[in-house]
């Protein structure tokens, strides 16, 4: 288990400063990351190691509470449908999440595979199907009565046939984000606890920013992955772009020594149906989670009250009785209200400040992002430092004429 990081550490790392702040060689870049979640995170670390002086920023700590990159577990996946990029990009990720985590010794990812079980409106072939091959992916196809037979815990009423990822499975979250800042620290970054301001923009540069202790990081690059802050901090070029949208998720009380619902005996799953309902096992002995994927409201994550509603509830509830009939009057053992940052497309956001040269700007993680936080961290540097072009894939101009 990962130590976790602690309040002496950050207060040490986080101590106001305005002329020392990147007191390193000239030599080194410069570059203050503004956010500490999975896309921040992994980005500042990924700075670090390629050789830049790098201050990290978060308003309440990595994977806080309000935090888009909070809560217990997350699914990594790599069945994307036709999206080759997502394909790619989650076998990179799990990689690094694997290097990284024998590389601190500390569990990362739990293996359990992932489970897709396709409805009749679904083709009987997936899109993905050849990518995943392309990308070395262990995967196997399943029509319903082999799904049966497999996993007999599972009612397959209603599923035609199923996709079963082998070597995936889920990752811890907020745990994850708090190790990160731990070994990024510990790896010569400077962490600094407090909400960020964007500077004003002069000769097509940003020219620092404000922190609400009252100081100033100046830097010779800016990466802002403030999740579902990022419109609020550019309204201009982000606005409506990003939207938050309230999302909640239950854990289920598995019945005592009922061993058919752990995470040894059965997969992460994704139901494609109307609505699209996802789970994990387990979960490190928190229960059997589940959630309804449909966007929900617009929220405000800062002010938003997280309390479950009782609609979704009942919504959740119900499929989980119908999939998983051994869970069946299961209670509720835990429950938790985030929030996804959605872009119209659902693709991230990866891209330069238009205004100013030395901002970046990263986020949009739109449900999906989490997993692929050491691959976009890995990309996000890359491009930082010079070393690549913007993905229009990623990039702003594929909203052109979109309302802010």
């Amino acid at each position: 288990m990962p130590r976790p990081v602690s309040r002496r550490t950050v207060l040490k790392s986080a101590a106001p400063a305005v002329s020392t702040a990147f007191a390193a060689p000239q030599s080194k870049p410069r570059i203050a990351v503004v956010g500490a979640g999975a896309f921040g995170g992994w980005t500042a670390l990924s700075l670090l190691r390629k050789g830049a002086a790098v201050t990290l920023i978060d308003a309440w700590g990595p994977g806080n509470s309000r935090a888009s990159s909070g809560g217990e577990t997350r699914v990594i996946r790599a069945n994307y449908g036709p999206k080759r990029q997502y394909v790619r990009m989650a076998v990179r990720a799990l990689q690094l999440w694997k290097e990284n985590e024998k590389r601190w010794n500390t569990r990362l990812f739990h293996r359990t595979g992932v489970l897709f079980m396709m409805s009749a409106g679904n083709p009987q072939s997936d899109p993905a199907l050849p990518l995943l091959r392309e990308a070395g992916v262990d995967f196997e196809q399943l029509d319903a009565a082999q799904a049966r037979k497999r996993f007999p815990q599972i009612n397959f009423e209603g599923v035609k046939w199923a996709v079963h990822e082998k070597e995936t499975g889920y990752l811890t979250a907020r745990r994850n984000c708090q190790v990160v800042l731990e070994h990024f620290l510990a790896e010569g970054g400077e962490y600094r606890e407090a909400a960020a301001k964007p500077g004003g923009i002069q000769g097509r540069e940003m020219r620092g920013v404000s922190l609400s202790d009252g100081s100033q990081v100046a830097a010779d690059q800016y990466v802002f992955a403030c999740g579902p802050w990022l419109g609020q901090l550019f309204p201009d070029v982000i606005g409506k772009l990003i939207q938050p949208t309230r999302q909640e998720l239950f854990y289920f009380g598995v019945p005592a020594g009922d061993a058919r619902y752990s995470e040894n005996q059965m997969p992460a799953w994704i139901d494609f149906g109307e609505p699209l309902f996802y789970g994990i096992p387990g979960n490190e002995w928190r229960g059997f989670k589940a959630a309804d994927d449909t966007r929900g409201p617009a929220c405000d994550p800062t002010s938003q009250e997280r309390t479950v509603t009782p609609a979704v509830l009942q919504s959740v509830r119900k499929h989980v009785e119908f999939r998983f009939p051994g869970l069946k009057g299961a209670p509720i053992v835990e429950s938790r209200v985030c929030q996804y940052e959605n872009t119209p497309d659902e693709n991230f956001i990866m891209d330069r400040h238009p205004s100013a040269a030395n901002t970046w700007l990263l986020g949009g993680g739109s449900g999906h992002g989490f997993k692929h936080g050491p691959a976009v961290g890995e990309m996000m540097a890359d491009l930082v430092l010079g070393k690549t072009s913007v993905d229009p894939f990623h990039g702003l101009a594929r909203f052109a004429g979109a309302p802010r």
